[in-house]
């Protein structure tokens, strides 16, 4: 080691290079902490911005869904069979649609009401002789404002014939082997039906119980009837034949 140089004493100058040196290994250890807790703070921040940038980051697949133990059902568009009209077998419904309704069908679903119609009641003559057969005209009018449809056959139509003064029933159209025909009119408003029955001139009772006998001369009262619409009463006579 050189030996300090100077006017000072060689303790002073010893004393110096001491404190130089003490400082010089103060500095080198300041310079490796340095370094150090540089290096360890990049390390720490890398994985923090790794994760902040894989938080960020937005997905650009779906997770996969997690499997069920459990079967989806098959989508189907068929109704699901077992109990309605085939009961406990479970058995298939039927999928065909309805069938179209029948013209008939759909002119039954708009019925003339009994007070939207007219009845009336004619007879071909005034005046009958005894053993006569008299011929009624019955008219249906359709006095509502829009058309509608009406059975009008023979099995609708029903003629009474009374006593003149209305107490006596003596003879019904319906008593006695009734015609059953059934006539389907379709009326529009105003429209008019008409038909004729006749009589035989005897008497009648219910289901054709009793002897039918000749009316006698006398005079008469007649009334039609369409369902519970019943025309005004009509009078007429019969007489005794003229004698030859």
């Amino acid at each position: 080691m050189i030996e300090p140089q100077g006017p000072l004493p060689s303790e002073v100058y010893w004393r110096r290079r001491v404190v130089a040196g003490i400082g010089a290994v103060v500095a080198i250890a300041v310079v490796i902490a340095l370094i150090v807790w540089a290096g360890g703070s990049s390390d720490d921040s890398a994985p923090k911005n790794a994760a902040a940038a894989s938080s960020t980051t937005p997905s650009t697949s779906a997770p996969a869904p997690a499997p069920s133990s459990t079967p989806a059902a098959p989508t189907t568009s068929e109704p699901v069979s077992g109990g309605g009209e085939h009961g406990s077998d479970g058995g298939p419904t039927s999928t065909q649609p309805p069938a179209p309704a029948a013209p008939g069908d759909a002119a039954a679903q708009n019925i003339c009401a009994d007070q939207s119609l007219s009845v009336v009641l004619y007879t071909d003559k005034p005046t009958y002789a005894v053993g006569d057969q008299p011929v009624f005209t019955l008219v249906v009018t359709n006095g509502g404002l829009s058309e509608c449809n009406r059975d009008l056959g023979k099995n609708a139509q029903n003629v009474v014939v009374r006593t003149l003064d209305g107490s006596k029933t003596l003879w019904a159209a319906q008593d006695c082997a009734p015609d059953k025909a059934v006539n389907n009119q379709l009326l529009a408003p105003g429209q008019q039906f008409s038909d004729t029955i006749t009589w035989s001139g005897t008497t009648s009772s219910p289901g054709c119980k009793k002897p039918r006998v000749q009316i006698p001369a006398g005079g008469y009262q007649a009334t039609a009837k369409i369902g519970e619409k019943e025309s005004a009463p009509i009078t007429f006579n019969i007489v005794k034949p003229a004698q030859g």
